[in-house]
């Protein structure tokens, strides 16, 4: 069968492809030592790092209290409330990793919220 000059090029492309195959891989596992020799030694070289775990020892709790009134959720639009919620998320997030967090609390915390967050966020439950 004779090849037209496009399917020539496609094939030659692809063997080309397959032999450098091992040559990629290769690269991909060099960067990937470099990387990882890149973490360990700027571990080594600070002593504080960016382990969560010995970052939440070093943790001092404020004495502030932030209190977020949901009670006002039924006069809110639902694109509102999603609003609310992620509002929440994100302040619950940044306290969490906070050096000094807050107390933080919801208070009325019920109907299209409640909803909200049981259907979109199920871990909310085990928050702190």
């Amino acid at each position: 069968q004779p090849m037209s000059k496009r399917q020539r090029k496609k094939l030659l492309k692809q063997k080309q492809w397959e032999e450098q195959k091992d040559l990629r891989r290769q690269k991909r596992k060099e960067k990937r030592q470099k990387r990882k020799l890149e973490r360990q030694s700027k571990l080594d070289s600070s002593n504080e790092g960016n382990d969560r775990k010995r970052m939440r020892r070093e943790v001092v709790p404020s004495t502030l209290r932030l209190i977020v009134d949901c009670s006002f959720d039924n006069l809110m639009v639902l694109k509102d409330v999603k609003k609310l919620h992620k509002q929440i998320q994100r302040c619950y997030a940044e306290n969490r990793k906070a050096f000094h967090p807050v107390q933080f609390y919801l208070t009325s915390h019920g109907g299209q919220l409640k909803s909200n967050m049981n259907e979109n966020d199920k871990g909310w439950v085990n928050w702190k």
